[in-house]
């Protein structure tokens, strides 16, 4: 089947249709020879050109995300994680946890795979759910926050947060801890409590968040937030990059 129409490659350019323009005329032929309705070639086209958007919409979630390429979930070495982590991880890859504006909180000593464990997750989600993920360490959103406030922007900033199914702040026992940055640290976890998801990295128990918050108070009124409605995932296994270590070793 040869297309006639004059300027039809030109409408389907303005109407931003660019798959199509690409596959209609192979279509077209695969239709004739395997003697397609018109409906069964147009639903042809319409499959195609969503299936392009799609995969368009999701290459540019995982850029915005900002989540590491490398920490999927095909990577992630799951007969290393804990029994009681791994019982856990089909169900958090359902996504309803973001539904239920809940959150991911996951404990380990430095080497677990907590970062990796989340940011898995959180790939999945964008993969198979086209969620919206926000990856960042806490240290680096808080000076983001910081420097808003400063500038008045504090509000704008946080509403551009909010747009996001899940903020992931990896390794939170790292901030500074200074009053400005707990201030703001706090602010943020409290606009996010019951309305978005959160998924925290920490190498700190909770009994040890004296350290980030200083004030007891606080301290506490930040953890209640936090645990109110989470699923906790605690890393207790052996140190990855201890054992890849090891494992070079033994092949040298």
């Amino acid at each position: 089947m040869t297309d006639n129409t004059p300027g039809l490659n030109g409408m389907l350019k303005q109407l931003r249709l660019g798959t199509l323009r690409d596959q209609y005329q192979p279509l077209a032929d695969r239709a004739v020879q395997e003697k397609w309705s018109y409906p069964r070639y147009l639903q042809a086209l319409c499959e195609t050109e969503l299936s392009e958007r799609q995969s368009r919409r999701i290459e540019r979630l995982l850029k915005h995300s900002k989540l590491p390429s490398s920490k999927s979930i095909e990577a992630l070495d799951q007969k290393q994680l804990p029994a009681s982590v791994r019982h856990q991880l089909p169900a958090l890859l359902e996504g309803h946890f973001v539904d239920r504006a809940e959150n991911i909180l996951a404990f380990g000593l430095p080497g677990r795979g907590k970062t990796h464990l989340v940011c898995a997750i959180a790939r999945e989600l964008i993969l198979k759910q086209e969620r919206t993920v926000y990856f960042s360490s806490t240290f680096h959103l808080v000076q983001q926050m910081l420097i808003a406030k400063r500038d008045l922007a504090l509000e704008n900033l946080l509403k551009k947060l909010d747009r996001y199914d899940i903020v992931i702040l990896d390794d939170i026992g790292y901030v500074q801890q200074s009053a400005e940055e707990m201030e703001v640290l706090f602010t943020f976890l409290a606009e996010r409590y019951e309305r978005r998801s959160l998924m925290i990295t920490s190498n700190l128990v909770f009994s040890q968040w004296d350290r980030i918050f200083k004030d007891a108070m606080t301290t506490a009124a930040a953890i209640d937030r936090l645990v109110h409605h989470s699923t906790i995932l605690e890393l207790t296994n052996e140190s990855f990059r201890m054992k890849e270590a090891g494992d070079r070793l033994e092949k040298n």
